[in-house]
């Protein structure tokens, strides 16, 4: 008998709302059976624009991921753009699935070139990084940023839908035959948009969850060779290290 997979879908900041909505889309998008833990880190800034925050996240998020103590078959790591991916995957062995590249994955499966609608101007260079770093940023078309705050998608959401049709209609003219969402917290928003341009939107959360179920499935986990090997357990270390230096319970959505 197949047990259910259990997929820790963990927000790159410690917005307690964000964290809650995007579980909820996470769970929509799976499979029955499939059970999704929605957490988030303890400490860090509340929304991660710009290279900074974004490699503070980068540690919170190993951290909360390290110090969950109940068992699970695959990471979602829903920040986009976000570092942090290759540090997780040396930190765990269960797959890791960063809703940057499984976006962008999926978005070249149904088109030729892609183009990301993301939040504000500071987060393209972080999203260039990462979709080079994942070998797809020449199937990239242009990174638009939609001028919409992190903080502000949830209060102003006739705002944020505006806005992201702009930004998406201007990467289309740039030549992009498929638009992919460029934050987690426009999670759900796909639908509407791929209504609007008559054109495949990939939401990434959605692409993670399916991608980490299928590599569940195929009993698929990450190498132990070459740079995602286990780092040493005997090395010192000058303080705690990831996973035990929470001060504050975990910022969750279960």
């Amino acid at each position: 008998m197949t047990t259910a997979a259990t997929i820790l879908v963990v927000n790159c900041n410690t917005d307690e709302a964000m964290t809650s909505a995007i579980t909820g889309i996470a769970r929509d998008a799976a499979r029955d059976g499939t059970r999704i833990v929605g957490i988030g880190p303890s400490w860090g800034p509340r929304s991660a624009e710009g290279y900074l925050e974004s490699f503070a996240t980068a540690v919170a998020t190993i951290d909360a991921v390290l110090a969950y103590e109940q068992p699970f078959d695959a990471v979602v790591m829903a920040g986009y753009g976000e570092h942090g991916r290759e540090g997780m995957r040396q930190a765990v062995r269960q797959p890791v699935v960063d809703i940057t590249e499984a976006s962008a994955y999926v978005a070249c499966l149904v088109g030729h070139r892609f183009g990301v609608v993301t939040t504000v101007s500071s987060a393209i260079a972080g999203i260039e990084d990462s979709l080079r770093s994942a070998g797809v940023r020449d199937r990239c078309a242009g990174i638009i940023a939609s001028d919409v705050a992190v903080s502000h998608i949830a209060d102003e959401p006739e705002t944020t839908r505006s806005a992201l049709l702009r930004a998406a209609r201007a990467v289309v003219a740039r030549g992009a035959d498929v638009v992919v969402l460029g934050c987690a917290g426009f999670a759900g928003l796909d639908d509407e948009l791929e209504q609007a341009l008559g054109l495949p939107v990939i939401d990434g959360v959605a692409s993670a969850v399916a991608l980490a179920e299928s590599l569940v499935a195929l009993g698929k986990r990450t190498s132990t060779a070459g740079p995602y090997a286990p780092p040493d357990e005997a090395k010192q270390w000058l303080g705690p290290r990831p996973g035990r230096f929470r001060e504050l319970p975990s910022v969750a959505a279960q």
